[in-house]
């Protein structure tokens, strides 16, 4: 309690000692055409800013004053101008001269926000949204893109979804909104239902994870940053495509000036039949005599619908706060369950989960409390989270959608009476979660900066089923799990801002409490009720540094090493009906000792050629790693699953990203990642660990075409390739062993285009696009097929400075 009290008296003191305000501006050349990626820098400070497809661009939280402002690009002369910010919003425009001789050496140019982050010393990217938020683009498919990032989807739309970095998977990365653990909100507000439009940019670590982002990340992490600006705006989009989807949005800020009183709102709503075609093996038809007919089939118990929203009130950019916010997330999800873990012969009919969530949040953040360059920052969340299985109906199914018969030509029902073993189930999981996020920094100087991070979380989760007997519903078991983790950062810059670094401790700290009520025979022979408690306390510390120095100013050399802990999460140690988890109370942390070198070229401007290359090499030594069991055979045909910790792993390997641009029209990215992931058997033998794609390829080409049918239109036409390199969801047998090519999952090749058509008024864009478009299978988690060839119309139209 001590600590939400002072959580409390924070808010309530007037902090108000150092005013700032935010700079608008537009670089136009002397035609008045926009100036696109001039570098804004405000001399003297670290306040930089790129400009935007219409020349705009925008710096915040600048203190009052006087400034003069360098503006540089390829295009035209470089410009000094002088500025001064004495009130709230400050705004300039201002034209430059188009150079009359093209440039034959390179440029090199100041650093966008998001090029500061990624040469900081960590391996990281930040991913922008911008582009994403106005085509058919899901946030895990932008993620997707990602260098080193591979999402693991089993199936279409609202299908369960894990993620890939350099190797480590599933909860080794943690996956953060706001900073806040995405687990709190659960699955009906996640990245499978969160649009792009919501969103401003994601980070997205590998390996080593900054102490301000105070969690048990193992592998890496990705943290999802919602749009703060208190910019009055409003934007909404529609998208209808095959398999009878569709997806809308809607977002919405607006600010009263003299006050500072904000209110913003943000809504969703997606929805799948999910009924793409899959064939393979476990896709047959069963005949009199057993007799197995391979067809291709639709999945037909596979829709998926999810609505949600979050909506704050409060103040921003006024003298006591930089942003105080109130408000709630609510969601809601239905998801049919066609099949277990694998696709088996008989899949599911009428097996679905729900779920729902209710949370109430708080952020609050300033700058320059009680002195300059101290800031504090506070995320906080409360609330309930509800999931339910509905699993009832006894009558076996084929892949065709009908009956499954047996070897008689009969009609049969499963003696278990559901659709997954185990016994019909009405199973309800009631959780509440909490979850507070404390920072506090403070900035010595221009060379060291302290910080200081605490993150709790904690859920307390009831667990019931409708068809047990009165008795079982009555003295329900619990399940309870409460985690608390301290950061401590130090940070240095020296030489000239050319040497960055970043040290830090972590110290962990997790409590699990099973309890469940047994009734047993007493002393007299009667019955008496029993709590049966099984807990676990684990306790670790961790530490790491980042580092990077710049040869010259767009070479950058990048270091960063962690000893990092993952605690067990809540599914594996407690289980979950819904996603076929059964328990494990004595499944024990997973450790790993990570190290990253990398090198950063760029950006670099050669004429109107610009290029940015970056690489990262890595390892990771991992001890008592968490995932399922790993046998030296497999039951395809098993629905539950648990996890274990496998034993000690390690990964190494290389990912590599290109960017390239050509006179701001002509754009390309490509990544590649190749890693390896091993373990040890109990013999000593060392061998690949399975359901692991160990080498990627992506790629994407964008070219814009301007005043196409209309004046100040822009038609930007879109290409991806993805590229998966075969892989095996069974141990190796060893060389000369049959039939392991049974138990591979394929090379895959797939292609999608994609074009946005952005109107004059600039409000109104139209988007197309066409995702696999030669339909070619594609797979993922333990061979489970993924959707084939889609169409996709989208409508987004926005309104700013309302």
């Amino acid at each position: 309690m001590h600590f939400l009290t002072a959580i409390t008296t924070l808010l309530l003191v007037n902090l108000g000692f150092s005013q700032t305000g935010s700079l608008a501006g537009t670089v136009l050349l002397n035609d008045g055409t926009p100036v696109i990626n001039a570098h804004i820098k405000i001399i003297g400070t670290t306040h930089s800013a790129v400009t935007d497809f219409d020349g705009q661009f925008k710096i915040n939280e600048i203190n009052y004053g006087s400034y003069q402002i360098d503006i540089s690009t390829i295009e035209a002369n470089k410009k000094t101008i002088a500025i001064t910010i004495d009130q709230e919003k400050n705004s300039i425009t201002t034209t430059v001269t188009r150079k009359t001789n093209e440039l034959s050496e390179v440029v090199v140019n100041g650093q966008s926000k998001e090029t500061k982050i990624e040469t900081a010393g960590y391996a990281v990217n930040v991913v922008k949204t911008e582009e994403a938020s106005i085509r058919n683009i899901q946030t895990n498919e932008l993620l997707n893109t990602t260098v080193g990032v591979k999402i693991r989807q089993n199936g279409g739309l609202g299908s369960e979804v894990s993620y890939s970095l350099n190797g480590l998977s599933g909860s080794s990365i943690r996956i953060f909104i706001d900073g806040i653990p995405s687990s709190i909100y659960g699955s009906s507000f996640s990245l499978n239902s969160i649009p792009p439009s919501m969103i401003k940019n994601i980070e997205v670590y590998k390996g080593v994870v900054p102490g301000h982002l105070a969690d048990d990340a193992l592998g890496g992490a990705i943290n999802i940053v919602l749009h703060k600006e208190a910019k009055n705006n409003f934007n909404t989009a529609i998208s209808y495509g095959s398999f009878n989807t569709l997806q809308a949005s809607a977002n919405g800020v607006y600010r009263f000036k003299e006050s500072g009183f904000t209110v913003k709102a943000s809504l969703f709503h997606n929805y799948s039949d999910n009924d793409y075609k899959v064939s393979g093996r476990s896709v047959v038809v069963t005949g009199i005599g057993g007799v197995q007919t391979p067809i291709t089939a639709r999945r037909f118990n596979d829709a998926y619908s999810s609505t949600g929203g979050m909506a704050q009130i409060g103040f921003t950019t006024v003298k006591w706060a930089d942003q105080f916010l109130i408000g709630f997330t609510g969601s809601d999800d239905y998801k049919e369950v066609q099949h277990g873990a694998f696709m088996t012969i008989t899949p599911y009919k009428d097996r679905f989960l729900e779920s729902n969530a209710l949370l109430a949040n708080l952020i609050y953040q300033k700058k320059d409390v009680f002195t300059k360059g101290f800031d504090v920052q506070i995320n906080g969340l409360y609330g309930k989270r509800n999931r339910a299985v509905n699993d009832t109906a006894a009558a076996a199914y084929s892949w065709s959608g009908r009956r499954a018969i047996d070897f008689r030509g009969n009609e049969y029902e499963y003696t278990w009476g559901s659709q997954q073993e185990g016994g019909p189930t009405l199973a309800k999981i009631e959780r509440k979660v909490a979850s507070i996020r404390t920072g506090v920094s403070y900035t010595i100087n221009a060379h060291h900066k302290v910080l200081a991070n605490h993150s709790y979380s904690g859920i307390d989760r009831e667990d019931s089923d409708a068809l047990q007997s009165v008795l079982e519903n009555t003295f329900k078991g619990t399940r309870d799990l409460h985690k608390n983790i301290y950061a401590l950062t130090y940070e240095l810059t020296a030489f000239d801002q050319k040497l960055k670094a970043s040290f830090f401790g972590k110290y962990y700290y997790q409590k699990t409490i099973s309890i469940d009520p047994a009734i047993e025979e007493g002393e007299n022979g009667t019955d008496v009720i029993v709590d049966e408690i099984v807990s676990s306390t684990n306790k670790d510390e961790g530490y790491g540094f980042a580092t990077s120095y710049a040869i010259i100013p767009n070479i950058t050399l990048l270091a960063s090493a962690e000893k990092a802990i993952r605690l067990p999460d809540e599914t594996e140690v407690f289980g979950n009906d819904g996603d076929n988890v059964i328990a494990n109370t004595s499944i024990r942390p997973e450790k790993s000792k990570n190290y990253n070198l990398g090198i950063r070229f760029g950006m670099f401007k050669l004429n109107k050629h610009q290029f940015t290359v970056s690489t990262n090499f890595f390892t990771r030594n991992i001890t008592d790693r968490i995932g399922l069991p790993i046998e030296t055979s497999l039951n395809v045909d098993d629905e539950l699953i648990i996890y274990v910790n496998q034993g000690n792993a390690k990964s190494k390997g290389i990912d590599a990203q290109l960017n390239y641009t050509y006179h701001n029209n002509l754009g390309v990215n490509f990544t590649i990642s190749r890693f390896d992931l091993t373990t040890t058997s109990g013999a000593g033998t060392e061998f690949d660990i399975p359901n692991t794609p160990f080498f990627t390829m992506n790629g994407s080409l964008r070219y814009l075409f301007k005043n196409v049918v209309q004046k100040k239109s822009r038609l930007s036409l879109f290409y991806s390739i993805y590229f998966t390199d075969d892989f095996s969801y069974l141990t190796n047998q060893g060389s000369n062993t049959v039939g392991d090519d049974f138990f591979k999952v394929p090379e895959q090749l797939s292609q999608d285009l994609g074009l946005s058509y952005a109107f004059p008024n600039k409000k109104f864009v139209m988007s197309f696009d066409i995702k696999n478009i030669f339909d070619k299978p594609v797979y993922d988690n333990l061979s489970v097929q993924k959707p084939g060839r889609a169409f996709y119309l989208k409508l987004n139209y926005t309104i700013n400075n309302l």
